[in-house]
């Protein structure tokens, strides 16, 4: 009872804030209040100095519009088709790890927004409800984010189980040999499974609605993985350890050609920051390229995935879809994207955002800001259609 009663005070006020949100911007500032900070920045920081994760947002402002007028733009056709599946906007809900973190149904509330909202939904290995359990709540197109691990029958039995429950993408993640220094983390004692510990117990306190939710709660786990690895006294940093020890510093492109052939289905190379590697995957046979920073959390210093895709959309825009994924926060954004030569974005931290304040129909906000800015832009351009938008609608800034 008491958790329905939770709920119900949870769902009223998060519903609050989303009507002050008018914009992503708005969403991550409520998305503060709500979530516990350790976790907010778990979601909100990125490696080292930042500056990747800076330069994803900024170097989209290096392109300026150049409108066309006195055309018909009563009636706007956002639809599109990334890796064989259509839909009603070309923005794709990135993998996301722990999404349960910043809400109590995580993935489940994510992947039904996105479906509701007619595009992509992508699991991530790492999240906290499992590939059956989203398939059974996700009517829409799901793909499954792999990471490859030293253990080969675990990543058999993801792409078995994958494929079992209707995915039809395969998302192969690959910059990360190694995890990125996120200092953020260390600074705020982020640990998994939250605790109250010294560094955090008064953020807690001051979101106890967020707190009492997830104390009442089934107890956190990476539900992909759960049955590989020991769950003791530590619960899921058990399992977190587990997966630190598993990721694979050997994995080549051969091997990412291997897990293709035995998916036997469309599948993306996320992580791709530059055009030789762009080329391999479309040598592989791959059938779309992530431009991907890993929004950030890696390595820093490395290429905003708008400064490179103008050259990778140049070497091998014929061959394979390219998606943008990293700085999205404006459907002004992503009619750039579209105009250097990719064929949908993917967005991360902007439906995170919302599903910190609101739950699914946080999620459902995002999506719609972003849709909406879209659909704006395209009629303030002159674009009747996704198939209309080229770079001549872009000036770039010297």
């Amino acid at each position: 009872m008491l958790v329905k009663w939770l709920e119900i005070i949870d769902r009223a006020f998060g519903n609050w804030c989303l009507t002050r949100c008018h914009n992503i911007s708005d969403l991550r500032w409520f998305a503060k209040l709500r979530v516990p900070l350790p976790m907010f920045h778990y979601l909100d920081g990125a490696s080292d100095d930042e500056v990747t994760m800076d330069r994803n947002e900024k170097d989209f402002g290096r392109y300026d519009f150049l409108p066309r007028y006195l055309i018909d733009v009563s009636s706007i056709d956002t639809s599109t088709t990334v890796m064989g599946s259509t839909i009603d906007f070309p923005i794709v809900c990135a993998p996301t790890g722990m999404s349960r973190l910043f809400h109590n149904d995580g993935e489940l509330a994510v992947s039904k927004a996105a479906a509701a909202a007619g595009t992509i939904y992508s699991l991530s290995t790492v999240s906290t409800y499992s590939i059956e359990e989203v398939a059974e709540v996700c009517a829409g197109p799901k793909w499954f984010q792999l990471y490859v691990f030293r253990d080969r029958n675990l990543v058999s039995e993801l792409l078995r189980r994958s494929r079992e429950a209707g995915y039809t993408g395969l998302v192969l993640t690959v910059d990360v040999p190694v995890a990125g220094n996120r200092e953020r983390d260390l600074r705020t004692g982020m640990a998994m499974p939250p605790k109250l510990t010294i560094a955090s117990w008064l953020s807690f306190l001051l979101r106890p609605l967020w707190s009492l939710k997830y104390l009442l709660s089934d107890v956190f786990q990476l539900a992909n993985v759960k049955h590989k690895a020991p769950v003791g006294e530590q619960g899921a940093t058990s399992l977190v350890e587990y997966l630190n020890k598993q990721f694979d510093m050997t994995v080549d492109w051969s091997t990412a050609e291997a897990i293709g052939k035995e998916w036997d289905g469309p599948f993306a190379i996320k992580g791709v920051c530059s055009v030789e590697d762009a080329v391999k995957a479309a040598d592989i046979g791959a059938s779309a390229v992530i431009l991907s920073n890993h929004g950030g959390r890696q390595l820093d210093f490395a290429a905003s995935p708008i400064s490179i895709l103008p050259d990778v959309a140049e070497a091998v825009g014929s061959r394979l879809e390219i998606i943008l994924d990293g700085g999205v926060r404006r459907g002004t954004d992503v009619i750039k994207a579209l105009a250097l030569g990719a064929t949908a974005c993917m967005i991360g931290r902007p439906y995170l955002f919302g599903l910190g304040v609101s739950g699914e129909t946080g999620v459902a906000k995002a999506l719609t800001i972003l849709r909406t800015e879209v659909e704006r832009c395209m009629g303030l351009l002159g674009c009747c259609s996704i198939k209309e938008i080229s770079k001549e609608f872009l000036n770039e800034r010297r």
